[in-house]
């Protein structure tokens, strides 16, 4: 980059000796040339958005993984992006995790089949960062992306996000639960439930550090989260069927431990049932995270890898979150500038306060904490 600099600047000391001598300004030398996508840290550096465009619509396609279409709207996502630019959206194994996200970038380097954007929980895109695998690139908004949601260096940056939430089923429970605390009691024996176990499956992890907080933990301090579901488990409330629709429709999980996103989604999936599902934010574990967005630095369709984060981070991308109740990272920015769907986020449950978040270092500890422990304190799933 040093090199770049000293051309330009030597150019341009060119061209102000020939304009001095009267030989007429060299505008074209002047000029930064356009750099290729695959090195691009900004639409700028590509030569523009328009070019930016241009240059995907070449390449004709885009890859990603871990991408379902009901999760945080990439249905609505996926669709608006291919009408606007006319690119064929690949998803591959959209059901899988951030760590399998990292092990296909690795495996499938230099192949066609390569993913060229990843969608990752923080901690494994701290991990992809400083394992060099992803590429600088600045959106055009990343100036608007709160600082703590953000790497510096543009790595990766944060898109949606959401509260860790209780749904349960009014139609079966009589008095639903509104936090932690509530979860013990002996009335919903076997009716508890999150989605997946917190070693592997990012929505219970959050779950276990939500507990965490309702019981006098802390960001440094996740034991008793772990605690707090041995305890669960114990009294016999925790119930180990994963939640979704149809295990809510036949009445298998009552109670769901889920991002709010997913568990505001289940009363539009199961309008029109018996199940009169309701949501809310536990007031003494209130935990908040947000999932980030990437670029694989070896992209088979690095032009396209681009304008997809581009759109991401648009007024249109980050309303569209908001109609599967997945809060966009510019929300506040955009409430503020006049182009936040008012409608749409209107319908978000009130949540008090500034969420706060764990450092990269106390996301690896607690990681590290739970692998080791919950086997050992609540068992297997």
């Amino acid at each position: 980059m040093a090199t770049h600099h000293r051309v330009r600047a030597g150019a341009l000391l060119c061209c102000l000796g020939l304009a001095a001598l009267g030989l007429g300004a060299c505008q074209e030398e002047r000029t930064t040339r356009p750099v290729a996508p695959s090195r691009a840290g900004s639409a700028a550096e590509v030569g523009g958005t328009a070019a930016l465009i241009k240059a995907a619509k070449k390449e004709g396609r885009l890859n990603t993984i871990a991408l379902p279409r009901q999760w945080a709207n990439y249905g609505g996502l996926i669709d608006g992006f291919e009408k606007k630019y006319g690119l064929k959206v690949v998803v591959d194994h959209p059901d899988i995790h951030s760590r399998q996200e990292i092990d296909a970038v690795k495996r499938y380097r230099g192949q066609e089949r390569a993913p060229d954007v990843l969608d990752l929980g923080d901690s494994f895109a701290q991990s992809a960062a400083r394992q060099n695998l992803l590429a600088p690139y600045r959106v055009t908004e990343f100036d608007q992306i709160p600082p703590e949601q953000k790497d510096a260096e543009a790595r990766w940056y944060n898109n949606y996000g959401g509260y860790v939430s209780i749904g349960c089923d009014a139609a079966r429970v009589r008095t639903c639960p509104s936090s932690f605390a509530d979860l013990l009691r002996p009335e919903y024996k076997g009716l508890v439930s999150m989605y997946g176990e917190p070693t592997i499956a990012g929505s219970a992890f959050a779950a276990v550090y939500a507990a965490a907080l309702a019981n006098e933990g802390s960001f440094d301090d996740i034991q008793p989260g772990i605690d707090f579901f041995a305890r669960l488990d114990k009294v016999g409330n925790y119930n180990r069927a994963e939640p979704g629709p149809a295990a809510i429709a036949k009445g298998k999980t009552p109670i769901s431990i889920e991002w709010d996103y997913l568990n505001l989604q289940h009363i539009d999936q199961l309008r029109g049932t018996s199940v009169k599902w309701k949501v809310a934010i536990p007031f003494d574990g209130s935990f908040s995270q947000y999932y980030a967005q990437a670029i694989n630095k070896d992209a088979p369709h690095p032009a396209a890898a681009r304008l997809w984060e581009e759109y991401l981070f648009s007024p249109e991308g980050q309303n569209l979150r908001l109609v599967d109740y997945a809060r966009p990272v510019l929300m506040a920015a955009m409430a503020k500038n006049g182009t936040l769907d008012t409608a749409l986020a209107s319908r978000l449950p009130t949540v008090e306060g500034t969420p706060q978040f764990p450092t990269e270092a106390q996301l690896n500890k607690a990681l590290r904490t739970v692998r080791e422990n919950w086997a050992k304190a609540v068992g297997p799933s």
